[in-house]
């Protein structure tokens, strides 16, 4: 009998790619894609261990639940640095270009 193709493996991989490379956009598109990627690794590899006989692709599902980890560590590191950094400068800085470049020079 010929394999079929892992249901989700493929997705799980694209968005777990797509986490790591949104990490920059202030966790915000990042975060869920990781979550899930991770979500849909996980139900792909536990389908491909109940039948191993009738599936392919599950290192596909496997890379993307680590990529999507990957991705989840990354957007959580970029968070708290953003929060960090607001928490220096102070929340009123950001509506003032004055005083926020004033509280950059103090900074240095």
């Amino acid at each position: 009998m010929e394999k079929q193709k892992l249901p989700n493996s493929t997705t799980s991989l694209v968005l777990g790619i797509c986490s790591i490379l949104t990490c920059c956009c202030y966790g915000v598109i990042g975060l869920p894609l990781g979550i899930i990627a991770v979500i849909l690794g996980n139900k792909a590899i536990k389908l491909n261990n109940e039948n191993p006989d009738l599936y392919e692709g599950v290192k596909n599902a496997s890379t993307g639940k680590t990529l999507g980890i990957v991705g989840i560590v990354l957007n959580v590191i970029f968070i708290a640095y953003i929060i960090w950094v607001i928490s220096m400068i102070g929340m009123d800085a950001l509506g003032s270009p004055e005083l926020l470049q004033e509280r950059l020079q103090e900074l240095q």
